[in-house]
């Protein structure tokens, strides 16, 4: 049987009802892809435990991925079996594991940091900047919004982080100013596309659906 798309929008949906990740829901979906291309487009029905096995087997041996990858690679699977398909596998004991990394992170120091600041402008040195002086990962500092920054006080909320958790976190001082400016300027963007009648904003969810005018507001 062939790949079926109503499988992986079946799919989508299932994510999307449990609120996970964009970023999830896009290698979750990657990795479904490969493992029915790996079987020959078979529908995962028709395939067990040895047929996931094999795949992961293969990740570790042929393409020689990281044991995080191969596990982002198992988890994917074990969510189309059990939460899309209700199908609950026996444990997985034949799956050759990738080694893990043995390598220390690299911390770098204030100087480097702050040589590392110098060689940037405009908005990406305002990422960076959340990224190194408020702890954001790449995708928080890339969704922050508006509404979750409080200038005067220095804070900011991240929303729906690692875990689909909100937290609150420092604003460094030194990019109060900058955002202002950066703010006033998305201001006179918004009111300019107003003006042409432009598309607005992409909304999340449902929002779109229970608020229409949102996106423009």
């Amino acid at each position: 049987m062939g790949e079926s798309p109503g499988l992986l929008e079946v799919t989508r949906e299932v994510i999307r009802a449990r609120h996970l990740a964009l970023r999830t829901e896009q290698a979750y979906l990657h990795w479904i892809r490969r493992y029915l291309a790996f079987h020959g487009r078979r529908h995962p029905r028709d395939l067990g435990a040895p047929a996931l096995e094999a795949f992961l087997t293969h990740l570790a041996m042929e393409h020689k991925v990281s044991a995080a990858t191969q596990n982002q690679a198992l988890q994917a699977l074990l969510f189309l079996y059990r939460l899309v398909l209700s199908i609950n596998l026996p444990w997985l004991e034949n799956v050759t594991r990738a080694p893990k990394s043995k390598h220390l992170p690299v911390v770098l120091t204030r100087g480097e940091v702050r040589s590392l600041l110098t060689q940037l402008a405009g908005i990406p040195w305002l990422v960076a900047g959340l990224l190194y002086g408020g702890g954001l990962r790449l995708t928080e500092a890339l969704q922050l919004r508006i509404k979750d920054l409080d200038l005067d006080r220095g804070e900011m909320m991240v929303r729906d982080g690692k875990g689909a958790k909100d937290r609150l976190t420092v604003l460094p001082t030194m990019l109060v100013m900058p955002l202002r400016i950066h703010l006033a300027f998305l201001h006179e963007r918004f009111l300019e596309e107003r003006r042409r009648n432009e598309p607005g904003v992409t909304l999340p969810y449902a929002l779109a659906r229970k608020t229409p005018g949102a996106a423009i507001s």
